[in-house]
C-alpha cells in the first residue's frame, strides 16, 4: 500500500460547519455575479440560454463538490485537493497542481479580486480609479487601484496571520451580509422593480440563438458549432464565478469533525450559490432588456439593473455591495491558500519556512509568501491574461480529481470512507464528461486560453525535480 507523508497535526480545529459553509460561499461569491452575464449573453443571446448556462454550470459544480466529499472524508488534513491528487496519482501530479495554484490560481484570483475591489471603490472615492496614475516607472505604471488592492491584501494576510479566529470572523460576517445584500437586491428587482413588458419580451424569444456583436451592434443568429462555441465560450464566465469552492478543503487540518462538516459544507455552499446566481439572472431578466444586458457598460449588468431598481443611487449601492463581497472573497482565498503551500512544503516540495505553523498556530511565512506574489502580479497587470490561461486547467485539475475517486476505489478497496460519493459512478463521471466536454471545445473555440495555461502547468515538471532532488538530498523522510 502507498505510504502517505506523515503531516504534523498542530492547527487548532477551530471552525464549525457554518465556518466551513461560509468559506465555500464566500470564496465564490467575489466580482463575476455583477459582471459575467453581459458576455453570457453576448455569446448566447436569450433569456432562456442565459437562465440554462448557470443552471447548469450550478449543477455540475454541486456535482463536484459531492464527489469531493468522498476524498474530503479519506483525507481530513490540510492540503485538500493537493492532498486527493498526490494519494490517486503520485507527487508529480499533485505538484504540478499545487505550483499552478501559488503562481496563478490562488494568487491571479487574488489579484484579480483586489483590484475589482479597487476599482468599485473609485466610484466612491474617484482618486482610487485605475485612471490616476502615481508613477510612471516607464515600462511600469503605478496607480491607486493598484495600491488599495495590495493594502486590502496586506491588510487580510496580516489578520489571518494572528490566528484562524480572526480569519473566520471575518469570512463568516462579510459572507452572511454579503447574501443578504443580494437577496435583498434581486428581491427588489423581481417584486419591486419587475418589469412585465421586460418580462415578457425576453421570454418571448427565450430560446432564440444569437450573438451580440459589442463592436457593430448587430445580432446574428447560430446554431450547430456555432451554437456549441458560444456556450463554451459563455461557461468561462459563469465557471470562474462559481470557482473556488474547493477552497474548504485546504483548511481540513483547521475543521472540527472533517470527515463530516467537510462534505456537509461543501453542498451546503455551493447550494446556496447557484441559488442565488439563478436568481440574479432572473431578476437582471426581469428588470433589464437582452439587449441592455448585453451592452451593459463595462459589462457592469448589475450597475445597470440596480439604476433601474433604485435610480441614479443604484450605482453607489452596487459599489459598496462589490466592495463588501470582494473583500470577504479574498480573505477566504488568503486564509486557504497558504494551507496547501504547508502541506507541499512538509512534502518536501516547496520552501521549509511555508511549513512552519507561527506563534498563533498557522501557516504565516506561506500567507506572507502568497501575499508578496500577490502583490507583483497586481502591479504588473497581467492577473487578468493569466486567470484567461488557467481556467481550462482548472476543469483539468477538477476533473483529475474527480477521476481520483475511481482510482483509489480500485487501489484502496478497503479503505475507511466514512462518507461516499452521491450517485457514484454516475454522478462524478457525467462531471468528468462535462469539464472534458467543455476542455475540447476551449481548445477549438478558445485556443488563447488553453495553450498558454498548459504551459504553465509544464513549466512547473522541471521546478519539481529541482525540489524533489533538494527533498533527496537533505534526506526528507517520506
Amino acid at each position: 500500500m502507498q505510504t502517505t507523508p506523515e503531516q504534523h497535526d498542530d492547527m487548532k480545529r477551530e471552525l464549525g460547519l457554518l465556518d466551513a459553509t461560509m468559506l465555500v460561499a464566500g470564496s465564490m461569491i467575489g466580482s463575476g455575479i455583477f459582471i459575467v452575464s453581459s458576455d453570457i449573453v453576448r455569446n448566447v443571446g436569450s433569456a432562456g440560454w442565459l437562465i440554462s448556462i448557470w443552471v447548469v454550470t450550478g449543477v455540475i459544480t454541486i456535482i463536484a463538490a459531492l464527489s469531493y466529499g468522498e476524498l474530503s472524508a479519506m483525507f481530513p488534513k490540510a492540503g485538500g485537493q493537493y492532498v486527493y491528487l498526490r494519494e490517486a496519482y503520485n507527487r508529480l501530479v499533485a505538484f504540478l497542481y499545487g505550483w499552478s495554484l501559488f503562481m496563478v490560481i490562488q494568487a491571479g484570483t487574488i489579484a484579480a479580486v483586489g483590484v475589482a475591489f479597487a476599482k468599485f471603490a473609485a466610484y466612491i472615492f474617484p482618486a482610487l480609479s485605475d485612471e490616476n496614475v502615481l508613477w510612471n516607472l516607464g515600462i511600469l505604471k503605478i496607480n491607486a487601484a493598484q495600491l488599495v488592492s495590495i493594502s486590502t491584501i496586506v491588510i487580510l494576510t496580516w489578520f489571518n496571520a494572528r490566528g484562524i479566529k480572526n480569519g473566520k470572523i471575518i469570512q463568516t460576517v462579510f459572507t452572511i451580509i454579503k447574501i443578504l445584500s443580494l437577496g435583498g437586491l434581486i428581491v427588489m428587482g423581481l417584486f419591486g422593480a419587475f418589469n412585465a413588458d421586460v418580462w415578457s419580451a425576453n421570454w418571448a424569444t427565450a430560446w432564440e440563438s444569437v450573438r451580440w456583436d459589442a463592436n457593430s451592434g448587430t445580432v446574428v443568429s447560430i446554431g450547430g458549432a456555432a451554437l456549441f462555441a458560444g456556450i463554451v465560450s459563455a461557461m468561462v464566465g459563469s465557471l470562474f464565478s462559481s470557482d473556488a469552492w474547493n477552497n474548504v478543503t485546504f483548511i481540513a487540518g483547521e475543521i472540527r469533525n472533517p470527515r463530516k462538516n467537510i462534505g456537509l459544507s461543501l453542498f451546503l455552499g455551493t447550494l446556496i450559490v447557484t441559488i442565488v446566481y439563478v436568481s440574479a439572472n432572473l431578476m437582471y431578466v426581469a428588470t433589464l432588456s437582452m439587449e441592455a444586458i448585453a451592452y451593459a457598460p463595462a459589462d457592469r449588468v448589475a450597475v445597470v439593473a440596480a439604476q433601474a431598481i433604485f435610480g441614479q443611487v443604484g450605482t453607489l449601492v452596487i459599489a459598496v455591495m462589490i466592495m463588501i463581497s470582494t473583500f470577504g472573497c479574498n480573505n477566504g482565498l488568503i486564509l486557504a491558500g497558504a494551507r496547501v503551500y504547508y502541506t507541499m512544503s512538509q512534502d518536501g516540495l516547496f520552501f521549509k519556512k511555508a511549513g512552519e505553523l507561527n506563534r498563533f498556530e498557522v501557516p504565516g511565512w506561506g500567507l506572507w509568501a502568497q501575499c508578496v506574489w500577490t502583490s507583483v502580479l497586481c502591479l504588473t497587470g497581467r492577473y487578468g491574461d493569466l486567470l484567461n490561461y488557467v481556467i481550462f486547467v482548472v476543469l483539468i485539475f477538477y476533473a483529475l480529481t474527480i477521476i481520483g475517486i475511481f482510482i483509489l476505489r480500485r487501489k484502496r478497496p478497503d479503505a475507511e470512507r466514512p462518507y461516499r460519493a452521491v450517485g457514484y459512478p454516475i454522478l462524478p463521471a457525467l462531471y468528468v464528461l462535462a469539464a472534458f466536454t467543455i476542455c475540447i471545445g476551449l481548445l477549438i473555440y478558445q485556443p488563447t486560453f488553453t495553450w498558454p495555461g498548459l504551459i504553465i502547468v509544464l513549466l512547473g515538471i522541471p521546478v519539481f525535480f529541482v525540489w524533489n532532488r533538494r527533498r533527496a538530498d537533505h534526506g526528507t523522510a517520506n
